[in-house]
Parts: C-alpha cells; structure tokens; sequence
C-alpha cells in the first residue's frame, strides 16, 4: 500500500514539473556591442561592458540593440585648504553611450552621466604614484558607471529618436 502511494505521489510531481516553463530568457532584450571610443581606456569600457552584459545574460552578436560608447577624461589641480600646503587633482570620468536601434537606424536610449575623484598631488613628474593613482581612478570611475549604466537599462521603446537629432 505504500509503494502505491509513492508511486502515484512521484507520478504526480513528475506531471508537474513537466508542466512548468522557464521564461525568463524568452523576454530579455539582447545588446551587441559596437564601436567604442577611447583608446585603451576605450579597451577597459569595452572588456566592463561585455563582461556585465554577458554575465545577466543580456549580450548577443545577433542583437538589433548596438551600443556606441564612448568614454573622456579630464583633470584638474585644485587646492582644499587655506594654507596652501596639499594640492589635490580632481579626476573627472564621462560616459556616453547610445544604445541604437539597427533595424529603423535610430537611438532607442541614451546614457550620460560622469563620476569624479581626487588624489593628493605629488609635486614632481618623477612620482609614479601620481601615474598609477590616475590609472586607478580611471578604471574605478569607469567601473562604476558601467555598473550604473547596466542597472540603468531599460527595454528600449518602440520609438526613438533618429541619429542626426
């Protein structure tokens, strides 16, 4: 009797297991990744951006979604206190990115948005630390708004914008 009760039980969630779909990649809209500006901060946008896309699934070779990035760096000495004695730089990052429709050739979505840090100045060009301190904040600035930009993105809509606008 109780081999019977199993069976019928296993029967039963072996009818509703098959029963069940998995749906979630069916509704995903896929991004491909087109030209991206910058050199080898453009390579560093690049590497973020693949990496965050594939890892939620979100990046295809065959999309009709590209995106066109393009990242800029600036800097600029300013002084925090009065009496003259730290200088600081000011690292200022800049992400655009368009993310293009190729089907009606028209931008569906865009992004802008900046981040900035500082570091404390070394006086002499002879300093490595200031080299590698830009390098880092480059690529944390860089890191970050991707990561913003990925929880930023939305399905694209129906109607965009063309590119020349």
């Amino acid at each position: 009797m109780f081999r019977i009760k199993l069976l019928i039980l296993l029967s039963i969630s072996f009818l509703f297991f098959s029963c069940t779909k998995n749906d979630t990649d069916q509704n995903k809209v896929k991004y491909t990744l087109g030209y991206i500006d910058g050199e080898y901060d453009g390579l560093v946008l690049k590497n973020l951006l693949m990496n965050n896309l594939s890892n939620l699934g979100l990046y295809s070779d065959e999309s009709i979604y590209e995106i066109k990035a393009k990242v800029a760096h600036s800097g600029a000495v300013f002084i925090t206190n009065i009496d003259n004695t730290s200088d600081r730089m000011r690292l200022d990052s800049r992400l655009y990115i368009d993310v293009i429709n190729l089907r009606f050739n028209c931008v569906a979505q865009k992004f802008d948005e900046s981040k900035s840090q500082f570091y404390i100045f070394a006086e002499s060009d002879r300093y490595i630390s200031n080299n590698m301190a830009e390098k880092k904040i480059k690529e944390e600035n860089v890191e970050a708004l991707v990561k913003e930009f990925i929880n930023k993105l939305k399905k694209p809509s129906r109607f965009c914008k063309k590119i020349n606008e």
